[in-house]
């Protein structure tokens, strides 16, 4: 195998049909799953708690894909757990595309999330960055700024991690060949479901 292919790169090459294609690929995304760093979920559901418990606010952010998980992930821990007795105070940054593009055009796309933490994150509160390669500058700046205001920095990260996985208070990361953002952004979604499934019950039983 080319040194520069990645996991698709092979089953796709392998397979037949696009249907032998769907085989392949799925048992790619269990394999994946049977090395999830099970402590660290806990770890991160943990912490999602405790933020609630405390009435601190937990924000998501991502670029691309990982920014329509991160609104999902914000809708799923905000909508998905609330009960009489429990309400998550979730928001994700990159939902508001006035605000988003205003700082995009006036300080530049890599401030795009630390610009709108400025405003809003005080001390306890919960930055949740979603990112397949671990190196978008604008989610790099939000964690430095979070770490200021003395935030929890929790990532969730695809390939090696890249930088964002030596600077996060917790980082989760899928383990795969670069340029996999597929797989990785598949199980993200799970980490989603998994969490806030499991809250929801944990804090209704």
């Amino acid at each position: 195998m080319n040194k520069n292919q990645n996991k698709l790169d092979e089953i796709f090459s392998e397979s037949k049909s696009a249907a032998q294609y769907s085989e392949k690929y799925s048992k790619y995304l269990c394999e994946l799953l049977t090395k999830l760093d099970h402590k660290k979920v806990g770890q991160i559901i943990d912490a999602f708690i405790e933020a609630e418990k405390n009435h601190k606010f937990i924000y998501f952010i991502g670029n691309g894909g990982s920014a329509a998980t991160s609104t999902h992930f914000a809708c799923d821990l905000g909508k998905g757990t609330k009960n009489s007795n429990h309400k998550f105070r979730t928001q994700g940054l990159a939902d508001n595309l006035s605000t988003f593009t205003a700082y995009a055009n006036d300080d530049g796309y890599d401030y795009v999330f630390s610009k709108q933490l400025e405003n809003i994150l005080n001390s306890g509160d919960i930055v949740v960055s979603i990112s397949a390669s671990g190196n978008s500058q604008n989610l790099i700046n939000a964690i430095n700024y979070a770490k200021t205001v003395g935030a929890k920095t929790i990532s969730l990260l695809g390939f090696d991690g890249g930088k964002m996985k030596a600077i996060s208070d917790i980082s989760l990361v899928i383990e795969t060949r670069k340029g996999e953002y597929g797989p990785v952004e598949d199980i993200h979604m799970v980490l989603d479901h998994l969490m806030t499934t499991y809250i929801y019950r944990q804090l209704t039983k």
